[in-house]
């Protein structure tokens, strides 16, 4: 694809927002595994409301360890404004996370991406002002791209 048949939403440097994604699943999983935790990609898990329950894929789970973990490599905007649009799918990650069975260890697994001018991870930012809607027992874990570490920054303490 031509640099300018991109759309003004796909990020630089990348074959495709798709591609983005997998890769970062793909990161996310590594990362976990040098933990000792196993985790399978497209996790299908019953949730909802009450009795009624429909079958939603995280990405990444397992059910023998009973755990959880959504990816987001979201960034600030270009400009250093808040990526509102995106913070919404957070949001909706949030509700997946609450409707899940309370036995689970739910884990968001964020891209750390820096504002300058804020002084803050989008990681952070989020946290600070969406806490309201964070369920208790969801950790949040940010991967540095440069070091390929991940830090996690909210939540429950890793079982030894």
């Amino acid at each position: 694809m031509e640099l300018s048949e991109k759309t003004s939403f796909q990020r630089f440097g990348s074959e495709s927002n798709a591609q983005v994604g997998s890769d970062f699943e793909k990161a996310a999983k590594s990362c976990f595994e040098e933990l000792g935790l196993h985790l399978h990609s497209s996790h299908k898990l019953l949730i909802g409301v009450g009795q009624a329950k429909k079958c939603h894929s995280f990405d990444l789970g397992c059910s023998e360890k009973k755990v959880i973990v959504e990816c987001k490599s979201h960034r600030w905007t270009t400009g250093s404004n808040i990526p509102s649009a995106k913070l919404t799918v957070w949001n909706e990650a949030m509700y997946y996370f609450h409707l899940a069975p309370s036995e689970y260890r739910k884990i968001m697994f964020v891209l750390r991406d820096v504002c300058a001018r804020r002084e803050l991870s989008l990681g952070y930012y989020y946290l600070k002002n969406y806490a309201h809607l964070v369920p208790p027992d969801v950790e949040f874990w940010e991967f540095d791209e440069d070091t390929k570490a991940a830090t996690r920054i909210h939540g429950a303490q890793v079982p030894k």
